[in-house]
C-alpha cells in the first residue's frame, strides 16, 4: 500500500525569529512496507510535541547542538525530529507489531520512517489520552519534576518564582509547588494567562511581565521576604531581576532561555556579586539527566492526574500544515501550556 506523506523542513537555518517563509511542506510517496529482515519501523503520526529548544538545532550554529544528542544540528531539507505518538504500520523489528502504540523521537510529518539506531518503545496509556503522553507525561512533565525537586530541592513553605508560568513546564513546576506547600508566584505574558494561574491552577499570584518597567522592582513586590526558589525559563533580565531578589542561599534552576534563542546578542547578566554573597546556586539540566526517577515521576504525576489534584494544559492545533505556525507562536506567546499538533485521529 502506497500513501502521500506530507512532512515539514526548513529552507534554510534559522537564526533569527522564525517565519513562515523559513519552512515548507514537502510530500513523498511512501510504501507502508518494510524490508524482511530489517529493523525499519514504519509510524503513523498521531501527535507531535512543538518545543522551544528545536530552535536552537536549526540554526547555522548554536553550543547546544555539540552539547546533547536530543539537540544535534538539523541541517535544511532534513525531516525534522521530535517527540511524538503514533501507530505502527509496518514493522521489520521483533520489538514492535502492526497497530502497536509507540512514543519516542518521530517527525513533524504524517509518517515517520525509522531506521537504524532510533528511540521509541511501546506505549501504554495508562488511562490517559495519547496527547498526554507527549507533554505532561513525557519530557515537559519530567523536566518539571526532576528540574523542581531535583535542581532546586525544595521545603515546604519556601517562597517560589516561575517564568513562562503558563507555558508547558512552568504551569507544572507551580502545580507541583504548590502540591509541597510552598508559596508560589508566576510571570506570564497576558491578562488571560495570568488569570488562569491564579483562578485554574492554585498560583498563590501572578503578574503580566509585559506590563512592568521594571522587574527587579515587581519582584520586590511580589516578593518583599525574598525568593528561596527561581525556577527559569526565560533568561535575560528575568534572570537579572530574579537574583536581585533571592534569599541567601536560593536556588536557581535553568531549564531555558526563550528570550536568547531569538537575539544571539542577548544574554544574562546577574549581580556576581549577589551569587557570591548570598551564596546562590545556578544550575542548568536537561531531563534525559533524569531518567533515572522517571518512575518516581510516572507514578506521582498519574496519581495527582487521577485525584485532580494536577491540571493538564494542552494547546492542540491540527494538522501538518499547521506545525510552522504552531512553531512560531512559541517565541510570540501564542500557546498556553503544552504546544502539541494532532496529525491524524487514534
Amino acid at each position: 500500500m502506497e500513501v502521500t506523506n506530507r512532512y515539514i523542513t526548513t529552507k534554510a537555518h534559522i537564526d533569527g525569529k522564525p517565519e513562515e517563509s523559513d519552512f515548507e511542506i514537502k510530500s513523498e510517496t511512501l510504501v507502508l512496507s518494510v524490508q524482511p529482515g530489517s529493523n525499519d519501523v514504519v509510524v503513523k503520526n498521531f501527535y507531535v510535541s512543538i518545543d522551544p529548544y528545536q530552535l536552537n538545532r536549526l540554526k547555522s550554529f548554536s553550543s547546544s547542538q555539540k552539547a546533547s544528542s536530543f539537540a544535534v544540528a538539523i541541517a535544511p531539507g532534513e525531516a525534522i525530529d521530535a517527540y511524538g505518538v503514533g501507530k505502527v504500520v509496518a514493522s521489520g523489528n521483533s520489538e514492535f507489531e502492526k497497530d502497536d502504540l509507540v512514543v519516542g523521537l518521530i517527525t513533524w510529518g504524517e509518517y515517520s520512517v525509522l531506521k537504524g539506531e532510533y528511540m521509541l518503545r511501546k506505549l501504554d496509556p495508562l488511562g490517559f489520552p495519547l496527547s498526554y503522553h507527549v507533554g505532561i507525561l513525557a519530557f515537559s512533565g519530567l523536566s518539571a519534576y526532576c528540574g523542581f525537586f531535583e535542581i532546586c530541592k525544595p521545603k515546604k513553605g519556601e517562597k517560589v518564582f516561575v517564568s513562562a508560568a503558563s507555558g508547558s513546564i512552568g504551569n507544572l513546576v507551580g502545580q507541583y509547588a504548590k502540591l509541597l506547600g510552598c508559596y508560589v508566584v508566576g510571570c506570564a505574558g497576558s491578562k488571560e494567562k495570568v488569570a488562569l494561574l491564579k483562578e485554574k491552577l492554585g498560583f498563590d499570584d501572578a503578574f503580566n511581565y509585559k506590563e512592568e518597567t521594571d522587574l527587579k522592582s515587581a519582584l520586590g513586590r511580589y516578593f518583599p521576604d525574598g525568593i528561596d526558589i527561581y525556577f527559569d525559563n526565560v533568561g535575560g533580565e528575568m534572570l537579572e531581576a530574579a537574583v536581585v531578589n533571592m534569599n541567601a542561599f536560593g536556588r536557581i534552576g535553568v531549564c531555558g532561555v526563550i528570550s536568547e534563542y531569538t537575539d544571539a546578542g542577548k544574554r544574562a547578566a546577574p549581580n556576581m556579586l549577589d551569587v557570591v554573597y548570598k551564596r546562590i546556586t545556578i544550575r542548568g539540566f536537561l531531563a534525559a539527566d533524569f531518567m533515572n526517577i522517571y518512575a518516581d515521576f510516572l507514578s506521582t504525576t498519574t496519581d495527582h492526574l487521577r485525584t485532580g489534584k494536577l491540571q493538564a494544559i494542552e494547546d492542540i492545533s491540527d494538522g501538518v500544515e499547521s506545525i510552522p505556525s504552531s512553531f512560531i507562536g512559541l517565541f510570540n506567546g501564542g500557546n498556553t501550556g503544552k504546544k502539541l499538533v494532532k496529525l491524524a485521529d487514534e
